[in-house]
């Protein structure tokens, strides 16, 4: 199955994206979802921004998935990531990895969202209190 990618300035929909990779070998499904807090680095942030090079994004978010299915086995992925401002306790990113096994989906969603963060072009800005600032991821 192909995998599922997302770059939206809308809500991301959990339920779906399980429902999207669900199939009847899956012996694992594992997600990953990203929440806004409500700090960080000892800072009370109001909310967050995120800036997406999505053409750049798209391409990268699939090379990541392709290689997490040549490590792990991966059946089916899905990757669901928002952009423009979000609130504290809305979900920024949403993985969502279906495995035989879960061993290889637990490892798969880590080195998904881990090296998501790590390499792909996109950026988030955190609104606090005291005054804002771009994060590296």
């Amino acid at each position: 199955m192909k995998p599922i990618i997302t770059l939206t300035a809308q809500p991301l929909d959990r339920a779906a994206l399980v429902d999207a990779v669900s199939y009847p070998g899956a012996g694992g499904i594992v997600i990953f979802e990203g929440i806004v807090r409500d700090n960080a680095r000892g800072k009370q942030v109001r909310y967050l921004e995120y800036e997406i090079y999505e053409e750049m994004a798209r391409e990268q978010i699939k090379a990541i998935i392709q290689e997490a299915q040549q490590r792990f086995g991966v059946e089916r992925v899905a990757v669901a990531h928002r952009s423009g401002r979000l609130e504290i306790g809305e979900a920024s990113v949403i993985i969502v990895v279906a495995t035989p096994h879960r061993g290889e989906a637990f490892e798969a969603c880590r080195y998904i969202i881990d090296t998501l963060k790590a390499t792909v072009p996109i950026w988030k800005k955190e609104v606090a209190t005291n005054g804002e600032e771009w994060v590296e991821g």
